[in-house]
């Protein structure tokens, strides 16, 4: 019974972070505005990393959990960057 349920709540799970994947895609072609983009961009990281982390639940691999914290991590600085970027116009400081 506990399975079955971690399974179809897994299921789920999947479901809801590939819709929202696909609407911050959209977002992200559409944005009207440079930050929206960014914030788009966010939201596509986050929910591949959280995709990443259902299906390494459901397959019961490391790799998948390895890989998320990577992308966590390029995530970060990405949009550190972007931001520093749209603040001052140039990312590395003289």
């Amino acid at each position: 019974m506990s399975a079955t349920l971690l399974y179809w709540a897994g299921g789920f799970a999947l479901l809801c972070f590939t819709l929202g994947l696909g609407c911050a895609a959209v977002r992200l072609i559409r944005g009207p505005g440079a930050e929206d983009r960014v914030l788009a961009l966010d939201t596509l990281y986050i929910n591949g990393m959280l995709i990443l982390l259902v299906l390494g639940l459901r397959f019961e691999a490391g790799l998948y959990f390895d890989v998320a914290l990577l992308i966590a991590l390029f995530g970060f600085v990405g949009s550190s960057a972007l931001a520093k970027f749209l603040l001052r116009g140039e990312v590395i400081e003289p």
